[in-house]
């Protein structure tokens, strides 16, 4: 097992397959021109498939491909073949517009879960937000997906003056279909120009929706990073991420392994470990993997506070969303 100095058991491993987008979100990558990872420098699908292993056999049973965006990679219908072999539950999070290219892979994949970017309901601000003139076919894909049976998650980032006014649209949403809707408090990451005065918090989130709806609290399971609740009534549900107000760091299960290798213990570490290198040497790896564990820190990798109004984004260490993984 991977045990961490605070008797959490990670069993969770979230892999990213490129740093690469077909969207440009403001708050995840920092600039238009970016310059991302070559090839040569990502990790191939045989690495990918036996870095996996090596983490199943530590315990993992649960894995998430993330990107970037996973689907822009040329070999990600392959990488995902691949990885379904394994004895773990394999999910995806996605911007969903290249899905309809993929519907068969993940059906025959066995991934049954998907998690969808999606920050705004108006096709405007879609395009303000992502730079990318692309809402109708990120709908109509979350669309298909739920025609063809899938659990379809929707992450929301929050932000102040920006999309707050849309809550409410999107709590409408799960009236009549299937879908979770996640808001998440907007997270600072380098070069996403975070300022704690966009943060809207999770009892904002709540106390806005409970202006129209009366709402039910439903069961979390144990290593939920979401606080789930339903309106009743409603097909679908919502959840609020609360990670800059209220953390959920004392059950965390989670580990995270970069486009280019490197192994993260937390969102937020600083610290991270390469295992590509090691791997492409021919050395063991899974000392490493022990000894990054045993570095992680209490919370919010010992870099935030949850009183986020001091935080100074100059005195955080950390990669862009991009790069991480999310």
């Amino acid at each position: 097992m991977i045990i961490d100095p605070y008797n959490r058991v990670h069993n969770y491993l979230r892999i990213s397959l490129t740093d690469n987008c077909n969207l440009r979100c403001f708050y995840c990558m920092p600039e238009e021109e970016y310059d991302f990872t070559p090839a040569s420098r990502l990790m191939q699908p045989n690495e990918i498939e036996t870095i996996a292993k090596q983490f199943v056999q530590l315990g993992v049973t649960k894995i998430r491909l993330t990107g970037g965006e996973p689907l822009v990679r040329k070999d990600a219908a392959a990488i995902i073949t691949a990885l379904s072999k394994l004895p773990v539950t394999l999910t995806l999070t996605t911007n969903a517009l290249r899905l309809h290219h993929f519907t068969d892979v993940l059906t025959n994949a066995g991934i049954k879960s998907l998690n969808i970017s999606l920050d705004t309901l108006q096709e405007e601000k879609f395009l303000l937000v992502t730079r990318r003139n692309e809402f109708k076919q990120v709908y109509n894909n979350i669309q298909l997906m739920l025609q063809r049976g899938f659990h379809v998650k929707v992450n929301v980032v929050v932000m102040k003056g920006l999309n707050e006014n849309e809550i409410l649209d999107f709590v409408a949403w799960t009236k009549e279909q299937p879908v979770h809707v996640r808001f998440i408090e907007f997270m600072p990451f380098t070069g996403n120009k975070w300022t704690s005065n966009k943060v809207f918090s999770y009892h904002e989130i709540l106390e806005l929706i409970q202006k129209q709806y009366a709402i039910i609290k439903l069961q979390d399971d144990a290593h939920d990073t979401a606080k789930a609740f339903q309106v009743p009534g409603h097909i679908g549900t919502f959840s609020v991420i609360s990670t800059m107000t209220a953390p959920f760091c004392s059950t965390c299960n989670r580990l995270r392994l970069t486009a280019d290798g490197k192994l993260k213990n937390c969102l937020f570490s600083k610290e991270e470990t390469d295992l590509l290198t090691p791997l492409r040497n021919g050395a063991d790896i899974i000392p490493l993997i022990h000894e990054n564990i045993a570095s992680k820190a209490k919370e919010l990798g010992g870099q935030l506070t949850t009183n986020f109004e001091t935080l100074h984004t100059d005195e955080i260490k950390n990669r862009s969303m991009i790069t991480i993984g999310g």
